[in-house]
């Protein structure tokens, strides 16, 4: 893949009104991008993007598109040289059909984007996959650090009715088998849990997770978790991972991998006002703790912001949006 002068160069950005989508749309704005095609659900609320960057008011093309209707991925695919797709249905409530509300959206509609980027000769499609695409998966050598090659146990999730991991996982396994059969260039991106500020009016659900923590929530998490990244990291590196010609495959996006009791006993010592659970022993058996998980990320030149910080910033954003209050949060 051969780079192109970002002036000339129009982007399409799938998912661009959700929590990553909305950060990647104003950080390739900050990077030089002229022209950003936001495609996002028919309905949906959308004008925050408006005002995410000066840029942004004037340069971005906002496009209703639900990605099963092709004809309409299409338009908002047209004229550009590279894809971000990040849309993907992830609701905080458990679905009442997971195939028509996860499975076909996730699967089909990537399938949709990808038809459309290699009938308009897209350079490159990146594809906002998730460590759900990677765990659970319990089968994983105990001895091991979780990376690249782990793919998630489906009958495992299947038998538990955990239907995320299930759509995310099918949905990537479609689109590496459609790239292959049709020569379409995708690298995908398996972000961890991400946190940061809201830059969309609702609460989305890995924000949720914090969120919960900070209630006085028990859950461990157990197999769907690695570690935390902030989505101004997840951003940075989509639009590395489009700018660097030698990227290829699957690239985990995570600022180490730990326990969520780790995770839970920084998050007590920086806001020790809130219940925080405290938990005994591993959330997560036999999970190898490493720093450096996300290497070949690394090795490309990202550079990943303080956990800290990420939650530091999630928090202020939670109170401020009075999702820390006696608000409900919304799917």
């Amino acid at each position: 893949m051969t780079a192109e002068p970002k002036q000339n160069a129009a982007v399409c950005v799938t998912g661009a009104n959700g929590f990553i989508g909305s950060w990647l749309v104003r950080t390739l704005f900050d990077n030089g991008y002229t022209t950003v095609n936001a495609a996002v659900y028919p309905g949906s609320d959308s004008t925050h993007l408006l005002t995410l960057t000066k840029e942004a008011n004037t340069n971005l093309r906002i496009f209703e598109a639900d990605v099963l209707d092709y004809e309409a991925v299409e338009k908002a695919v047209e004229g550009c040289v590279g894809v971000f797709h990040v849309a993907s249905p992830c609701s905080l409530d458990d679905p009442k059909d997971p195939e028509k509300e996860l499975l076909l959206p996730a699967v089909q509609g990537t399938i949709n984007v990808l038809e459309a980027a290699k009938k308009l000769k897209v350079r490159r499609v990146v594809l906002t996959s998730s460590i759900s695409a990677m765990v659970p998966n319990p089968g994983w050598s105990k001895d091991k650090v979780f990376d690249e090659t782990s793919w998630t146990d489906l009958d495992y999730c299947k038998s538990r009715k955990k239907w995320y991991p299930v759509s995310k996982t099918l949905a990537e396994k479609a689109a590496m088998e459609f790239a292959e059969k049709n020569g379409v260039d995708v690298v995908a991106i398996h972000p961890s849990t991400c946190l940061g500020s809201l830059q969309q009016p609702y609460l989305n659900a890995s924000c949720a997770v914090l969120q919960q923590l900070l209630q006085g929530s028990k859950e461990t998490q157990e197999y769907h978790w690695l570690g935390a990244v902030h989505v101004k990291d997840v951003a940075k590196a989509q639009v590395l991972l489009f700018e660097s010609p030698e990227a290829s495959g699957r690239y985990l996006c995570t600022n180490g991998i730990y326990q969520f009791g780790d995770f839970a006993e920084r998050v007590s010592k920086l806001f020790p006002e809130f219940p925080i659970h405290r938990f005994n022993g591993e959330t997560q058996p036999g999970l190898m703790v490493c720093e450096d998980a996300a290497k070949r990320l690394i090795d490309l030149g990202l550079v990943f912001t303080p956990v800290e910080d990420a939650v530091r910033e999630t928090v202020e954003s939670l109170k401020a949006r009075g999702f820390l209050g006696h608000q409900m949060s919304q799917s």
